[in-house]
């Protein structure tokens, strides 16, 4: 390999990170523009948004299911990810839980709508959920642990029956404006702590 090889090899890299953090930062428009408008919000808002061109849009997600399942993943991941921050990091394991839900509670206004995208793909689905469980479940199970284990909530909590709980409290947002998903996930956590 010569010098001008190394040198070409080397200025590639930084277009590779460059593009992963656009790509990272397109995601993270489309999850917010989708939260406010819902998974059919025009291609330009979340465009400008992001800063880019629709062009760039089309260009990593050729279509809107391809989009809305790369937010779906991203979210995934982002909440996996903020489980052990948060414990790390909040004053309190409780506190942690409790911003993890409120997170879990945007990812999952966020993802209404993906099942009418993926309507015809019923394998599709399932592999998403299986994935959404596989890396959730875990970090909610951590969560609950150390609050418990802490003493501010009770022991022998379910992630699953939790997670399925808050999931089954969110889905009325969409039909009516006076329901207040988040009032009553709020009521649920506070049904966790332990009785005085």
């Amino acid at each position: 390999m010569s010098d001008s090889d190394e040198g070409a090899g080397r200025a590639a890299r930084p277009k590779r990170a460059d593009a992963r953090r656009n790509k990272e930062t397109l995601l993270d428009a489309a999850a917010a523009i989708f939260v406010t408008s819902g998974v059919e919000a025009p291609v330009r808002d979340i465009a400008t948004k992001a800063g880019v061109g629709t062009a760039t849009i089309y260009r990593h997600f050729p279509t809107r299911a391809d989009l809305i399942i790369a937010v779906y993943r991203h979210q995934v991941e982002a909440l996996a990810e903020a489980g052990p921050a948060l414990l790390a990091t909040g004053p309190t394991p409780h506190a942690a839980l409790e911003r993890w839900i409120s997170l879990f509670v945007d990812f999952l206004v966020t993802k209404h709508g993906l099942a009418a995208v993926l309507r015809s793909d019923d394998a599709g689905f399932d592999t998403l959920h299986a994935y959404f469980l596989d890396r959730l479940l875990p970090v909610c199970t951590q969560l609950l642990n150390a609050a418990a284990a802490s003493g501010e909530i009770r022991s022998g909590l379910d992630a699953y029956q939790l997670m399925r709980g808050i999931g089954n409290l969110c889905i009325g947002a969409d039909s009516d404006p006076r329901y207040d998903a988040r009032r009553l996930v709020a009521l649920l956590v506070a049904g966790l702590c332990q009785p005085c």
